[in-house]
């Protein structure tokens, strides 16, 4: 297998964030997790109550000759509403922050840059107010969150547009 990269990603409901993730060309795999608490080895109960600082996240393991970590910062960008604060849809709570975790220099630099060049773009509604953090311990969800929707049937999302001002022609989400 090629050399892969990490990309850790919060929007929201990590199971429609895997799902749009991994139709991405160059993305390897998806799993859906916790980051960026302060509790070790929580379980989806200990996160839904809010109280352990993790957000819901997925781990985007990808070949960056297929596709850049620019390209998926723009994906992860697109796809979820980046100016609410701690809810996307119908999910609220610090669990559910637009957030990225970088690995390295390279990835903080161009998460900060793309989320500058988002909010002074003019396209939003309001400030996008995506967190830019350094990577804490991944943990992994618990078995049947991997693959939910796949695995159900489900060809729906649970995020509902992308923050963006309403322009006629618009699309609210975007494919690679």
């Amino acid at each position: 297998m090629a050399d892969v990269e990490r990309a850790d990603f919060g929007a929201g409901c990590f199971w429609g964030v895997e799902a749009t993730f991994r139709q991405v060309p160059g993305v390897v795999d998806v799993a859906c997790g916790y980051e960026g608490g302060h509790l070790a080895k929580p379980t989806y109960r200990d996160v839904c109550t809010g109280r352990t600082g993790h957000a819901e996240v997925v781990q985007v393991l990808y070949d960056p000759g297929q596709v850049t970590y620019q390209q998926l910062l723009e994906f992860f960008f697109e796809n979820h509403d980046p100016t609410t604060l701690n809810y996307q849809g119908p999910d609220h709570g610090t669990q559910y922050r637009s957030v990225v975790f970088y690995h390295n220099a390279g990835q903080k630099e161009a998460a900060e840059t793309e989320k500058q060049r988002r909010n002074t773009s003019g396209q939003y509604a309001s400030a996008v107010v995506t967190a830019v953090e350094p990577a804490a311990t991944f943990y992994r969800a618990e078995d049947y969150h991997q693959r939910y929707f796949e695995l159900r049937g489900i060809s729906a999302s649970c995020h509902l547009g992308n923050g963006k001002k309403a322009t006629a022609g618009h699309a609210s989400m975007i494919r690679l």
